[in-house]
C-alpha cells in the first residue's frame, strides 16, 4: 500500500452509484427473474471502466470497482460460497432481534421512518436474506474472477496511483448471513475465515490491495451485540481478528487495510462504542491500514482521544474526512483541517484521506445520497488533500 510519501493521498471505503442499467440486471439476478448473462456481463464491464474512470477523475488516489458487481457488501457471497440460501418467512428464519440497532429503538418514531423508507427502496425483504444452511466453502471463483478482471482492464486503461477490492470480513457475516447450521459462533466464524482465505489471496495475487470491511469491530456492539457488556464485546472482537489474522496468514500486511464503521446509517448513534475503546483491538488486526468514520457527527471528535495512543509504525491510519450519509458537500478547507488533525496523531507519510463508509454499501432505489452529489464530494476530498498537503509540505 502507498503511503503519502510527498503529498496526501486520497481514497474511499468502497461502494458507489451503480447505472440504471446495471440497477436493472442486479434487481433481476437476485429476485430470481431470468437474466441474459451476456448482455449482463457487459454492463458490468463497462460499469466498471466507468466509475474507475470518474473516481480518476475526480483525483481519487487509490480506486475501486464501486463494488458495481454485489447487491450489497455481505450479500454477494451467497453468489460464491456453498451452504448459504435465502430463507423466507418463519419465525427462526428471521435474522435475530438483536440486529436491531440500540440507538434506533430508543427512538421508535425514528426507527419506523427508516424502515418504511427502506422498505420502500431495497429488494429484500427482512424475511428473505441470505442464511447459513449447511457447510461453508468457496463454491464458485467465478464472479471474483469476472470483478478481477474487470478491475484490471479499468485501471489499466485509466493508470490510477493504486487500486484496492473489498471482501467481507469473518466476522460481519455472522450478523448479516444469520448461520442455521453450524449452531456455534466460534465455529461459523472459523468456517468463514477458511472459506473467504481463498477470495483474500486471489484479490492479492491479482496485484490489487485487499480491503477487509469489519463493521463487526464496530457497530456489532450496538446491535448483535448488544446484550453484552463492553468487556464481553472486546472478546468477540478478539476472536473475530484472529480470524482474520488466521484467513490472511498467506498475505504481506502491507498489501492489506481494513474498514472499521458504526453502520453507514443517518440515525443517533448514541450507543457507539468509541474508537479509543476498540482501537488497540483494530492495532494487532494483520491489514496495515485501517479506514474508519472521522468526519461524522458522532465521531470527529475522536482524532483527540489518538493522542498518545500506542500506533505501530508499520499501521497507516485512513480516517473519513467526507460523511457517507447526507448530501452536504464538504467544502474542500473543512476536509483539509480535518485531515490536519490526524497529522498531528501520525506521520503524514502514514496517513491517507478517506471516506466514512460507502455510498452503496447495499443496493437501493432511493440512496442515501444522491449520485451527482457522491462525486462533488469525492472532488472536495481530493480538493481538501490538496490544499492540506501544501500546509504538511510547504
Amino acid at each position: 500500500m502507498k503511503r503519502s510519501t510527498d503529498r496526501i493521498l486520497t481514497t474511499h471505503v468502497g461502494s458507489l452509484p451503480r447505472p440504471p442499467d446495471l440497477l436493472a440486471f442486479l434487481e433481476a439476478r437476485e429476485t430470481g427473474r431470468e437474466v441474459d448473462q451476456a448482455a449482463f456481463a457487459a454492463c458490468l464491464g463497462n460499469a466498471v471502466r466507468e466509475v474507475v474512470a470518474k473516481q480518476v477523475a475526480a483525483g481519487i488516489d487509490n480506486v475501486c470497482n464501486g463494488e458495481q458487481s454485489k447487491i450489497s457488501y455481505t450479500f454477494y457471497v451467497r453468489h460464491r460460497l456453498s451452504g448459504i440460501d435465502v430463507f423466507r418467512g418463519g419465525d427462526n428464519d428471521k435474522p435475530p432481534q438483536t440486529a436491531a440497532h440500540r440507538d434506533l429503538l430508543d427512538h421508535p418514531d425514528y426507527m419506523q421512518r427508516l424502515n418504511q423508507a427502506r422498505g420502500g427502496t431495497s429488494w429484500f425483504s427482512r424475511d428473505a436474506v441470505p442464511c447459513c444452511t449447511g457447510p461453508i466453502a468457496y463454491r464458485d471463483r467465478g464472479p471474483l474472477e469476472i470483478d478481477l478482471t474487470n478491475l484490471a482492464a479499468a485501471c489499466a486503461a485509466v493508470k490510477p496511483v493504486e487500486a484496492f477490492m473489498n471482501a467481507a470480513s469473518p466476522g460481519v457475516l455472522t450478523k448479516f448471513v444469520p448461520d442455521r447450521n453450524y449452531r456455534d459462533e466460534d465455529a461459523y466464524v472459523e468456517a468463514l475465515a477458511n472459506a473467504l482465505k481463498e477470495e483474500y489471496e486471489a484479490i492479492v495475487k491479482a496485484g490489487f490491495i485487499l480491503q477487509i470491511d469489519a463493521p463487526d469491530l464496530g457497530s456489532a456492539r450496538h446491535n448483535q451485540y448488544q446484550h453484552l457488556s463492553d468487556e464481553e464485546f472486546l472478546r468477540i472482537a478478539e476472536r473475530n481478528i484472529a480470524a482474520l489474522n488466521h484467513a490472511t496468514a498467506n498475505i504481506p500486511p502491507e498489501a492489506m487495510r481494513m474498514h472499521l464503521c458504526w453502520g453507514n446509517y443517518e440515525g443517533p448513534h448514541t450507543h457507539d462504542i468509541p474508537l479509543a475503546k476498540i482501537f488497540d483491538v483494530c492495532m494487532r488486526a494483520r491489514p496495515a491500514g485501517l479506514s474508519f468514520e472521522a468526519a461524522n457527527p458522532r465521531h470527529a471528535h475522536e482524532w483527540e482521544d489518538l493522542h498518545g495512543a500506542k500506533i505501530p509504525d508499520d499501521k497507516i491510519l485512513i480516517p473519513g474526512v467526507i460523511v457517507s450519509t447526507t448530501n452536504f458537500v464538504e467544502h474542500p478547507r473543512l476536509v483539509a483541517q480535518r485531515i490536519r488533525r490526524y497529522a498531528e496523531v501520525i506521520d503524514r507519510e502514514r496517513l491517507i484521506a478517506g471516506v466514512d463508509c460507502g455510498f452503496g454499501t447495499s443496493v437501493r432505489r432511493d440512496p442515501m445520497v444522491a449520485d451527482s452529489i457522491v462525486w462533488a464530494k469525492l472532488r472536495a476530498l481530493s480538493e481538501g488533500a490538496a490544499i492540506a498537503s501544501k500546509r504538511l509540505w510547504g
